[in-house]
């Protein structure tokens, strides 16, 4: 199930693994199975890939990472299929995902001869990059009535849908709210009118969508497989100066439709 009408969607090159995901999700349809599950299987499949980057294997680590990528869309793609759409699911999807980033830089620091700043700078330019590709996405979506259970702010604790409880749904947005809070707000402080501006071209959010979780780790796991491992933290840090190009090119476009 797409997030977009067939007239606007893209092609997404963080988002490889929807096909197979799509086969996992209608594979667990009608057992007992749900989205929370998954991602708790993408969980175990990011740590096996930590684990192989920390001993040095490489070609795992690859392999895990893309099976993390194609479970983190299974896990949205099974709770669309179950018509049990949650914000338990949204938020523990997201904490967990952030938490694993850190951990994945906090390896290749331990592993590669990099002060430990420019890691933690890595770290911060990735979440930067997925915050505005999820940005501009949650954006086109509310333009052309897309899929809407992510939101464009989010601004205060929302009420639990049902099948879930509140108590969680607000634990899990107080988590989700310190974790990406700060990254939302430099974002949004450097293209605050991007919600009231032109629907992007499909050529543009494709470009952005090297920004998307999927490419990045894809990344990551190319470099590592190529023998490039001392190169990743230095090509997060220099790729978040595409930001800014992202930001002016939207803004351009903007004022020229």
């Amino acid at each position: 199930m797409s997030k977009l009408p067939a007239s606007y969607r893209f092609v997404d090159l963080s988002d490889y693994g929807r096909p197979v995901a799509k086969r996992i999700a209608q594979s667990f349809q009608y057992t007992k199975v749900n989205a929370i599950h998954v991602t708790w299987m993408f969980i175990v499949a990011g740590l096996a890939a930590i684990a192989s980057i920390y001993f040095h294997q490489y070609r795992w680590a690859l392999l895990f990472l893309l099976l993390k990528s194609t479970l983190d869309a299974a896990d949205g793609e099974l709770a669309r299929l179950k018509k049990q759409p949650s914000y338990t699911g949204r938020y523990f999807d997201s904490i967990a995902d952030i938490v694993l980033n850190a951990a994945i830089f906090y390896t290749l620091f331990l592993n590669v001869a990099t002060p430990w700043w420019m890691a933690a700078l890595a770290f911060v330019g990735m979440q930067l990059q997925g915050t505005l590709y999820n940005y501009y996405y949650v954006i086109l979506r509310n333009q052309v009535d897309g899929d809407l259970t992510s939101q464009i702010f989010e601004t205060s604790t929302p009420t639990a849908l049902p099948g879930e409880k509140q108590a969680t749904v607000t634990l899990l947005y107080r988590c989700y709210r310190i974790l990406y809070g700060g990254f939302d707000a430099v974002i949004y402080r450097l293209d605050p009118s991007a919600p009231e501006g032109k629907i992007l071209p499909k050529y543009l959010m494709t470009a952005v969508s090297t920004f998307g979780l999927g490419f990045q780790l894809a990344a990551i796991g190319l470099l590592l497989v190529l023998g490039f491992q001392a190169y990743i933290i230095p090509f997060f840090m220099a790729y978040t100066g595409m930001i800014l190009v992202f930001i002016l090119l939207r803004k351009r476009i903007g004022r020229n439709v």
